[in-house]
């Protein structure tokens, strides 16, 4: 009786501090954002490479002062980090960080893509970072409730995220699609493409001191150094790293030929649409789907099939 009078009155101390956070403007902007016509958004479905595309554009922008994770947030911030009380306070044009599904708002958007299946890797490892899962809870139970959207509850599940994006905006003004491993490979001419959206120098010495300032081993050292002082990591494990193998199908060598099949026939269609060659095994038992759902619900269709009963664009639009 003591325990659940006990459990009763926290939850009754944590809803009291959540309404009074929300009568101060303190809780997270999330999808209730004030969004400005000249905002760019940094889009992608989590763990997908967006810190690293934070700093490289907070490097690009400004080769003179480069960011560290203490200031990242003053630079580029994430509109479920802070308040829009605090969001609309930063100077116009904004860049912001987003892993928001399709938000019709959004004008200007930079996109990042991942493989699902080192998302699934890496979100594994941020689970038990930030302390939702044990150590060696196994990863073919969790994969299942990765393709359930299960961790990332706010943002949808991936495939329903990336479709929700390239389904709406892929071929529109204003929208740039960047693959994760096409930025691993050749960073320059992905590099280019970034520096261009946003209006910015694009000479040879500016976009090598960009890559310079981001790079993989910059920023791990950035982060043993600066962990306690990110909103996003300070109260998470310190023994486990944030910034991790930054790496493209390290898939490959943790996720069971069972979790591997789980995630290609739960996403397999969009997989292939973005480059992300199957396996043979799921190929073969997708081939015949992939066909008849190409022939009849097209990319734009599937989208409002799937993902539109949930994109309901907040009022909140600023001048």
């Amino acid at each position: 009786m003591a325990a659940s009078t006990e459990r009763t009155m926290s939850a009754f101390v944590d809803r009291m501090q959540w309404i009074a956070r929300v009568a101060a403007g303190r809780t997270n902007a999330g999808r209730g954002l004030t969004v400005f016509p000249d905002d760019v958004y940094l889009v992608s479905y989590p763990r997908s490479g967006n810190t690293w595309a934070r700093f490289l554009i907070a490097n690009l922008v400004d080769t003179d002062n480069p960011p560290s994770f203490a200031d990242i947030e003053a630079r580029i911030p994430a509109i479920n980090l802070w308040s829009d009380r605090t969001l609309r306070r930063v100077p116009r044009p904004r860049i912001l960080k987003s892993h928001e599904y399709f938000d019709p708002r959004y004008k200007r958007v930079i996109y990042i893509v991942r493989d699902p299946r080192d998302v699934a890797v890496s979100s594994y490892h941020y689970a038990i970072k930030r302390r939702d899962l044990a150590d060696g809870y196994p990863v073919e139970r969790f994969v299942p409730r990765f393709i359930a959207g299960e961790f990332f509850s706010d943002f949808a599940n991936w495939g329903d995220h990336v479709r929700s994006w390239l389904g709406t905006r892929q071929r529109e003004k204003g929208f740039l699609l960047l693959r994760y491993e096409e930025m691993l490979a050749s960073l320059e001419p992905e590099l280019t493409k970034i520096a261009s959206f946003l209006n910015v120098d694009t000479s040879p010495d500016r976009l090598s001191r960009c890559a310079e300032l981001s790079s993989v081993e910059r920023l791990r050292e950035l982060e043993r150094k600066q962990s306690r002082d990110w909103k996003l990591t300070k109260k998470t494990r310190q023994d486990k790293p944030f910034v991790r193998a930054a790496a493209a199908g390290g898939w490959r060598q943790v996720l069971s030929p069972q979790s591997v099949a789980l995630i290609e026939s739960a996403w397999g269609p969009i997989m292939g649409e973005l480059r992300y060659e199957l396996t043979v095994a799921a190929a073969n038992s997708l081939a015949a789907t992939d066909r008849k759902l190409a022939e009849s619900l097209p990319l734009q269709e599937a989208v409002v099939a799937t993902a539109g009963s949930r994109i309901a664009a907040p009022e909140k639009q600023g001048g």
